[in-house]
């Protein structure tokens, strides 16, 4: 039988010293965590693993790939799921990696933690493993630009306010000037870390990447009283397990609910796998 591992990342805050002063204050990611995990032990996953806010370090992360790296064999599942803030910086390795010239990372508890170093984690797994990423966060620095097309009332519906400078403490995305105070203050660590990854093309992994994320990269994903907008959403579908369908139909009927300002975007790299996206959600 083929086994599944679940990790599950939720960040209510970062530790300001590693973001020059910024806290990243969100409301709902330890819950959208707690849930994800719920739906992992309901699907019958056995080895669960949940990081909370100061938990969700570099180094915990990267334990807990590596063990499931390990662990996981051809035909296996590892579930993945992130909710905090996203953000961006310089990128190293040349157009042919990021056209954008920007690396974007997700904001663990004591740094970011870049996309090559993740596919860098992946690379580590065994052919024919399964991965299901699901990422609740913004994605490009470009997303703010939204803000500025919403109505208000779209502004209070989607980031409960009105008022478009406070957008960014409601969406799940690193201020733009943090980003930048970030990276020119730690240029010099960013850079060594990907000097040293020197990550190939993530079409060549041996494991499939199934990746859901919460918008695409010119929309902001935004938070929650209880879920971010996108987990809550995909729970609703989910509906405790009596959804039928595959992964893209999965995602159909998410983006059907939400606004048409946040759609969610599924993307596959790695080993062709037609069968997984075909698979009924979060089988194992």
């Amino acid at each position: 039988m083929p086994r599944g591992i679940s990790l599950h990342l939720g960040l209510n805050g970062v530790d300001p010293n590693g973001y020059a002063g910024w806290d990243g204050k969100l409301i709902a990611c330890e819950n959208d965590a707690r849930d994800m995990d719920q739906l992992a032990k309901e699907a019958g996953f056995q080895d669960r693993t949940t990081l909370l806010t100061a938990d969700a370090t570099v180094d915990n992360v990267t334990k807990e790939l590596r063990k499931a790296a390990r662990t996981l064999a051809a035909g296996d599942l590892l579930f993945f799921t992130y909710s905090g803030h996203g953000g961006q910086i310089p990128d190293l390795n040349g157009p042919e990696d990021e056209p954008d010239r920007l690396d974007e990372t997700i904001c663990l508890y004591d740094r970011e933690y870049i996309d090559d170093e993740i596919y860098k984690e992946f690379e580590g797994f065994a052919e024919g493993v399964r991965i299901l990423c699901l990422l609740d966060s913004c994605h490009s620095g470009s997303a703010v630009r939204v803000r500025e097309i919403l109505t208000p009332e779209a502004l209070e519906e989607q980031f409960q306010t009105r008022d478009r400078s406070e957008v960014e403490t409601t969406a799940r995305i690193m201020p733009l000037d943090k980003q930048r105070q970030v990276y020119e203050r730690d240029k010099q660590r960013y850079d060594e870390i990907q000097r040293q990854i020197n990550a190939r093309d993530t079409r060549d992994l041996g494991a499939t990447v199934l990746l859901i994320s919460a918008c695409q990269d010119n929309q902001l994903a935004a938070d929650g009283l209880v879920n971010g907008l996108f987990t809550g959403t995909l729970l609703q579908v989910w509906n405790g397990g009596k959804f039928p369908g595959g992964y893209r139909a999965f995602l159909r009927e998410i983006v059907k609910k939400m606004p048409a300002t946040q759609s969610p975007n599924l993307f596959v790299t790695g080993h062709a796998n037609t069968r997984f996206i075909r698979q009924r959600p979060f089988t194992i």
